[in-house]
């Protein structure tokens, strides 16, 4: 069996990690499955980059696209140009995609349309946001896609009711856990924790990325406010993008609680959240993070496309900037609730996904000598 593994952002990177080693143990064991890793090259920096194939422990990809930045249109027809020409060149039985960046979209598209069969790795996943791009992503590569690896029930739900034949579903649990616990023990204390005297349950971690909430001085500006205001004494850790960074140049204001820093690597930041009293956040898989270490999740949106971080985990959305204080204040009194760990995210959905891949390809090829033998 051959399979076509695509990452092209970071998010992506925790998402395959477990899959080829999962995929390399099959191999171990004589199992006849080949993988070919495609790096797209949307996330190049560094930082966003090369530093977690290192700690992840990813091989280097067989190709990087090197599609770089350019619009979300411009970003995808790269992909997909490229790409086309990588699938030509290298044909598989199946191309695998996960989560839900433009990379997913684009080679989904050229796998489908070069007639290879596409899995879709955190499938059915659904905010019914339509101004988020994510959104469109997700739409597009479950229309197309032959097999959904899924995270949760509501995932699953989702799909049913778009009209996908349940033998196409397949509840595996979600492999950023996987991630997440293979590498709790190697999570590094980063140098800033004795720079700014940082001490166990004792700060708040804070993420922002989302359009809507940095690109706009003023609504950046309001909301790194009510968190200057709301976190009382505790100090604020911001590892911030660097066009974030330069909108906070251009606001002028000293956020007296807020300790701005450059992105961190994957075990440094991961140390800083394990640890951290409570996360502040914009983001997808923070939310899926937080709820199975345990630590309290404030996501700053009108949705999320996962609900089950809320009503099993630790997670609350907080639609209204203004009511940050309220959330806070149950954190710091203590009463936030406990959360649940949800079904299956036990660190072994990798193992369950190769092991569906590979019956699935074993199916296909009966069915395929079947056809030959009437024939």
């Amino acid at each position: 069996m051959k399979v076509t593994i695509i990452a092209g952002a970071r998010p992506n990177f925790m998402k395959i990690a477990p899959i080829i080693r999962a995929i390399r143990k099959q191999q171990s064991m004589g199992i006849p499955i080949q993988y070919r890793l495609v790096h797209t090259g949307q996330h190049y920096d560094k930082a966003l980059s090369d530093t977690f194939f290192h700690e992840l422990e990813i091989p280097p990809p067989d190709i990087n696209l090197g599609v770089g930045s350019g619009s979300q249109a411009v970003q995808t027809a790269n992909i997909m140009i490229r790409f086309e020409e990588e699938l030509i060149n290298n044909p598989v039985d199946v191309v695998v995609v996960v989560g839900d960046v433009n990379s997913t979209l684009a080679c989904s598209v050229i796998a489908k349309k070069l007639n290879t069969q596409l899995a879709h790795v955190e499938a059915g996943i659904r905010s019914f946001d339509l101004t988020m791009p994510e959104e469109i992503n997700r739409m597009v590569t479950d229309a197309l896609a032959d097999h959904f690896f899924t995270t949760s029930s509501f995932a699953n739900d989702n799909l049913l009711k778009a009209g996908i034949e349940q033998s196409r579903i397949h509840f595996v649990g979600n492999t950023m856990i996987d991630t997440l616990q293979a590498n709790l023990n190697k999570l590094k204390k980063p140098l800033l924790w004795d720079t700014y005297n940082l001490s166990d349950k004792n700060y708040f971690i804070l993420t922002l990325h989302r359009p809507s909430n940095v690109d706009d001085l003023a609504s950046l500006e309001n909301i790194l406010n009510h968190i200057n205001i709301s976190a009382g004494n505790l100090p604020v850790v911001f590892p911030a993008h660097p066009r974030t960074v330069n909108n906070l140049k251009k606001i002028k204001i000293n956020f007296q609680n807020i300790i701005t820093i450059d992105p961190l690597g994957y075990l440094e930041f991961m140390y800083l959240v394990k640890n951290s009293k409570a996360v502040i956040t914009d983001s997808g898989g923070i939310q899926e993070e937080t709820t199975v270490l345990g630590i309290p999740c404030i996501t700053l949106r009108k949705n999320t496309e996962r609900p089950e971080t809320i009503k099993v985990g630790t997670n609350e959305l907080l639609q209204d900037i203004s009511q940050l204080k309220n959330l806070v204040d149950k954190i710091l009194s203590g009463t936030w609730k406990k959360g649940k760990i949800p079904e299956l995210w036990d660190g072994k959905t990798s193992t369950r996904i190769v092991s569906k891949l590979l019956e699935i390809q074993t199916e296909r090829a009966k069915g395929f000598s079947q056809q030959t033998q009437v024939l």
